[in-house]
């Protein structure tokens, strides 16, 4: 078992940061690529970005690529996601997810791949 659990959520206006925190316990973190997805009401579960086991491989979404960053630290057990020049469509729940079964560059965008998902963290951003 893998337990996740997110923080850093929180009230921003349009045009500001966040940086959410994914801290992990149970087995190897590094045996896990990471994913952060988020759900807006009414709306279905969405791909945000995935990095591999030791960080070296990295995708995201459109809708975020070139203002969100996702990163690692493998010694604190910790996933990142740097979020900025926000926008009122980020609003949403984020989770993080761990997958297991890849190798060293292994990512997924699919949150059918993931095994264990955190309990979430709202981000609301105000116009």
């Amino acid at each position: 078992q893998v337990q996740l659990v997110e923080s850093g959520g929180g009230l921003v206006q349009t045009g500001g940061s966040l940086r959410l925190s994914c801290a992990a316990s149970g087995r190897t973190f590094s045996n896990y690529a990471m994913g952060w997805f988020r759900q807006a009401p009414g709306k279905e579960r969405e791909f945000v970005a995935t990095i591999s086991r030791v960080g070296r491989t990295t995708r995201y979404a459109d809708s975020v690529n070139g203002r969100f960053t996702i990163s690692r630290d493998n010694a604190k057990n910790t996933v990142y996601l740097q979020m900025n020049s926000l926008k009122p469509e980020d609003t949403a729940v984020y989770y993080c997810a761990a997958a297991g079964g890849g190798g060293f560059s292994y990512t997924a965008r699919n949150h059918g791949d993931y095994d264990y998902w955190g309990q979430g963290t709202q981000v609301t951003v105000s116009s």
